[in-house]
């Protein structure tokens, strides 16, 4: 039995039937050459033969005098988490992603452990999918992808167990340096009194942050000054889950040049999108659009839990420059990344906290209003750096599926894998109509940002796009 832990249990208490509160992974496989015809149904029958998870993939929820623990599930049922679908052949990518969009609006029951697995077939081209979703109480973006990366292998001919069967990496104690009687006092005391240990950091980052502002500090961003907009109202419980991929190679080469970072450039790409989708639904806030940037605080191997914290990234979509809304994105996240490289976890924890509270509450009950935390979360989880197989299969897209929440439709999550960057851009169908044009967007702001980068390396200088290069 293990107590969740106090971010954890949030995951928990936040869940409403109009939001579910799972992440999940689509994943694009290709069979061997040689596959017989009957591979996925021997596929599905390997994995189901798994029947005895590890943790904390045997545990269930249970409350006790009000309080949440994992506790072991005496009667786990394989065949209720590894679920063997097929679309009409020859099914399309499009057809994929509707039945994406309608799994990941469904709840995990919380009657069984809180994952699931769907191997689906039937798509054109031969290829297979694998859509595993798994509670975010039990595990964050960092923690499920190391899950499912250390199930798979770097050659075609070896099979590895299913996530499932995989010992979790925990964190790694140093035994001997605490007599048991003295490390069980530490542990108690931690539970009750650690927080405070980082009160005098997180006053003394405040007190900055709040200074910085008061003098108009131009990268400085509060916790409540992302503006009111559409993608800030309550949601339905439909979703429309969108994927691509983009060659990671032209993404370098573009901020190789520009002297920016990939996550840089694919934060350029969404600014460019948003503008543009939201220009076209004459929906454009006339501030810029704040995003949400999760940052892992993880600072061990371990592959269940949450560890994450937030930057604050300003968009600059207001900004009709490409150059200039890059240099705004960079300079924002920079400014963070400098406050918390000096930052323990503990810290970083409770300033993100104590700084977009103000917005978050303002997001639950007046989000017209705006002052709100942030407009969207945009993430880019670390993938794989050699290509990979899972059981047997060439892995050929690993496209990440994040959460919404009221007062937050829209979240785009990508993955780098190998040589390509996988975009997974989950909506509220109701709230955003015609998302999908997002898509083309991307595409065009990853050209725009092509277009900058070699007028820069013509002049030697950054440049706008309306500027003449002589």
């Amino acid at each position: 039995m293990k107590r969740l832990t106090a971010l954890d249990m949030g995951f928990i208490h936040l869940e409403r039937r109009n939001q579910p509160l799972h992440v999940a992974y689509l994943t694009l496989l290709r069979p061997p050459a040689d596959a017989p015809a009957d591979f996925v149904q021997t596929l599905v029958a390997r994995l189901r033969s798994y029947a005895s998870p590890l943790p904390p993939f045997n545990q269930r929820l249970d409350s006790r005098l009000g309080k949440a623990f994992w506790v072991e599930d005496p009667e786990f049922d394989i065949e209720q988490h590894v679920i063997h679908l097929a679309l009409p052949r020859p099914g399309t990518l499009l057809q994929l992603l509707a039945m994406v969009s309608r799994m990941h609006a469904s709840h995990l029951d919380r009657a069984y452990p809180l994952w699931r697995t769907y191997i689906i077939e039937g798509i054109e081209g031969g290829q297979i999918a694998i859509y595993s979703k798994v509670h975010h109480a039990l595990a964050d973006g960092v923690a499920g992808t190391r899950l499912f990366l250390r199930s798979m292998s770097l050659t075609p001919n070896e099979i590895l167990p299913p996530p499932w069967a995989m010992p979790p990496q925990g964190r790694r104690e140093r035994p001997g340096l605490l007599a048991a009687p003295v490390d069980g006092v530490v542990k108690l005391a931690n539970r009750f009194g650690g927080a405070f240990v980082h009160l005098p950091a997180i006053y003394n980052e405040l007190r900055k942050s709040m200074r910085e502002r008061r003098d108009g500090h131009p990268d400085s961003i509060s916790g409540h000054c992302a503006p009111a907009s559409i993608m800030n109202l309550p949601i339905s419980a439909s979703r429309r889950y969108l994927a691509r991929s983009y060659p990671l190679a032209r993404i370098k080469a573009a901020g190789r040049a520009l002297g920016c970072t990939v996550n840089d450039v694919m934060l350029a790409m969404c600014s460019h999108a948003l503008r543009h989708y939201l220009e076209d639904l004459h929906a454009l806030p006339k501030e810029p659009l704040i995003a949400g940037v999760p940052m892992s605080t993880r600072r061990d191997k371990s592959d269940v839990g949450n560890q994450i914290s937030f930057l604050l990234a300003n968009l600059g979509t207001h900004l009709a420059d490409p150059a200039e809304r890059l240099r705004v994105i960079r300079a924002s996240l920079e400014h963070s990344k400098a406050r918390f490289a000096t930052m323990k976890p503990g810290a970083i924890l409770g300033y993100a906290a104590a700084q977009l509270a103000p917005g978050l509450i303002n997001m639950l009950f007046a989000p017209k209003r705006g002052h709100l935390a942030f407009n969207l979360v945009i993430s880019n989880v670390p993938g794989p750096r050699s290509p990979l197989y899972w059981q047997g299969c060439a892995v050929e897209g690993m496209y990440p599926v994040s959460v919404l929440v009221d007062g937050m439709a829209l979240n785009i999550t990508a993955s780098s894998r190998v040589d390509t960057l996988d975009f997974g851009v989950l909506a509220c169908r109701r709230s955003l109509p015609k998302v999908e044009s997002l898509m083309d967007y991307f595409e065009d702001g990853l050209e725009e940002i092509e277009r900058l980068a070699r007028m820069t390396i013509a002049v030697g200088k950054p440049v706008a796009l309306g500027e003449t290069v002589e």
